[in-house]
């Protein structure tokens, strides 16, 4: 008897774990809950009483995967919201107004804390571990492509380097965070340091303003040197450009004195290097160089509008800042990451042997600063868009952009 109340005890069992196998599983979620924080609400009453209606600030902090411990702070005006990431150099997630976003989705989903990025990996493209940022900053030390360039070591000995893509600016989280309030306007501010002992003392301080109810907003930033003696230095503001801005038909307007292809393949496309093409699988990314052209204030401008002329976002700077833009086109599958990049620099984005060959490779002066700022919009509807276009054009005025059908020299060795 016993023997045969095992065997049915056993049949039952043997039962109940193919019907769970057949079913699906029960899911339990591990918590992952964002902590978030309304920095307004530290102020004293009768200073939050004076904060425009309208404008909130938060803080959050994420956990989870690589974005554990990323602290992210965003600033509604009423009208824009702006995600910047203390994290990560100060960078700008997103920025947000109704169904029109500045961003792009990246295969890289969430923010990546800087621990979870190793800079030197895949030959020195590892930076791309966690890129999905509207605005990234690349530098300071070094930006642009990897690859190997000569230093002088602490001994005076010439050695190499293997620097990695646009350097380690992005990738250093940022000190002394602090919210900004101005009448009406709104700013953030961090300082993120790139010190090295026996190299490079550079301290970026960045800030972002916007004013409630505007759909604009500034980045300024000043890079000092706090070493005793003379530093190169590179600034690439790497802006990221996705749905709903790009897609088949958008198109890039930019004064333009010339714009040569990076390479071969850029070179093939050279005729219709300021229009996008719909999502394309397999698509290899061109780029595009330009030496921009400035209005009497020593100003120019980038508008990127879409096919139909009545949604676009714009950038102003001056070119005695920063002389030069980037115009890099990836318009492959979505999956793949449909973005194009525009970004306003110290230089081109080849490695920096090449850069100081070619005389683009700017120093610091020990002590000595250089102060940055680009001013953004987004535009709606067909007269704005089309007053943003116009102010291109009045800029470009009678100069003929002249295009070359072949690479920008290449000046390595």
């Amino acid at each position: 008897m016993t023997r045969i109340v095992l065997t049915l005890t056993i049949l039952l069992l043997l039962s109940t774990i193919a019907s769970t196998q057949a079913a699906d599983p029960v899911a339990i979620p591990v918590t992952r809950d964002s902590e978030t924080i309304d920095l307004l609400a530290r102020l004293r009453p009768n200073v939050r009483s004076k904060v425009p209606d309208g404008v909130t600030v938060r803080q959050t902090t994420l956990h989870g995967g690589k974005q554990e411990g990323v602290e992210l702070v965003t600033i509604n005006n009423g009208r824009l919201s702006i995600t910047v990431i203390p994290t990560r150099g100060m960078s700008v997630l997103e920025v947000v107004s109704g169904d029109v976003r500045l961003g792009w989705d990246s295969p890289v989903k969430d923010p990546v804390h800087p621990s979870f990025v190793n800079l030197e990996g895949r030959g020195g493209l590892g930076w791309l571990d966690g890129f999905n940022e509207w605005m990234v900053r690349c530098g300071l030390e070094f930006a642009g492509h990897p690859g190997l360039d000569r230093f002088t070591t602490n001994t005076g000995d010439a050695a190499e380097m293997m620097l990695t893509l646009h350097g380690k600016i992005g990738n250093i989280p940022a000190n002394d965070v602090q919210i900004l309030l101005d009448g009406n306007r709104i700013g953030i501010r961090g300082v993120v340091d790139e010190r090295l002992f026996f190299g490079p003392k550079l301290r970026l301080e960045a800030e972002l303003w916007t004013e409630a109810g505007s759909n604009t907003f500034t980045i300024s930033d000043r890079v000092t040197n706090h070493g005793a003696g003379d530093q190169e230095m590179q600034l690439i503001y790497h802006g990221n450009y996705g749905r709903p801005l790009l897609g088949k038909g958008s198109k890039i307007h930019v004064a333009a004195k010339s714009v040569h292809p990076m390479n071969d393949n850029a070179a093939k496309s050279i005729d219709n290097w300021p229009v996008y093409d719909a999502p394309t699988p397999g698509y290899i990314e061109q780029v595009y160089l330009i030496h921009p052209l400035s209005d009497a204030d020593g100003k120019t401008q980038a508008v990127l509008a879409t096919a139909d002329a009545k949604t676009a976002a714009s950038i102003r700077w001056s070119t005695s800042q920063l002389p030069f833009l980037t115009i890099w086109k990836n318009t492959t599958a979505e999956a793949d990451g449909y973005v194009t990049g525009i970004e306003p620099a110290t230089g081109f984005p080849y490695n920096r042997s090449v850069e100081r060959k070619s005389g683009r490779l700017p120093k610091l002066a020990a002590g000595a600063s250089r102060t940055f700022s680009l001013d953004f919009a987004i535009h709606w509807g067909k007269d704005e868009v089309a007053a943003a276009i116009a102010e291109v054009a009045e800029i470009q005025g009678k100069t003929e952009t002249e295009v070359f059908d072949t690479p920008l020299e290449d000046l390595t060795e």
